[in-house]
């Protein structure tokens, strides 16, 4: 028995980037760090807010690399010179990572009272219709 994949499938010509895209979000495997939100703020518009209470605005970086939004958050770890007596608050980064749908683009990002929100915004796609001309003959 063949197994048949998203890819190979006789009615999907094209789609193996959709199962190469699956496949690398399955990857991801977050740690849950930092929590986040997905919002839909309107028809064509969405929010994705991660709590990152502590991190300052240069300790963040966004960007989109091959449709895929990442966000790292790096704290430079100052506690050298002092001595603490308990410690529960640890200086840590995290990479926290969104595929992007076609036509999805970032909008903007805002930090505000240990929240960072990313703004995405969704083009609508103008509707194509495309006639194909039939020919006869040997030209095929």
């Amino acid at each position: 028995m063949t197994k048949l994949t998203l890819g190979s499938h006789p009615f999907l010509l094209g789609f193996d980037q959709l199962e190469r895209l699956v496949e690398r979000t399955a990857k991801a495997g977050n740690d849950g760090y930092p929590p986040y939100n997905i919002e839909q703020c309107g028809e064509t518009a969405y929010r994705i807010t991660l709590a990152v209470a502590g991190f300052a605005e240069s300790d963040l970086s966004i960007t989109v690399e091959d449709r895929q939004l990442l966000i790292r958050g790096r704290q430079l770890d100052d506690g050298a010179d002092r001595v603490f007596l308990h410690r529960g608050i640890a200086a840590r980064q995290f990479q926290r990572s969104f595929v992007l749908a076609d036509g999805v683009e970032v909008a903007g990002a805002n930090l505000q009272n240990g929240l960072l929100h990313i703004a995405l915004q969704r083009s609508r796609p103008d509707s194509i219709v495309q006639t194909i001309r039939i020919t006869t003959g040997a030209n095929s």
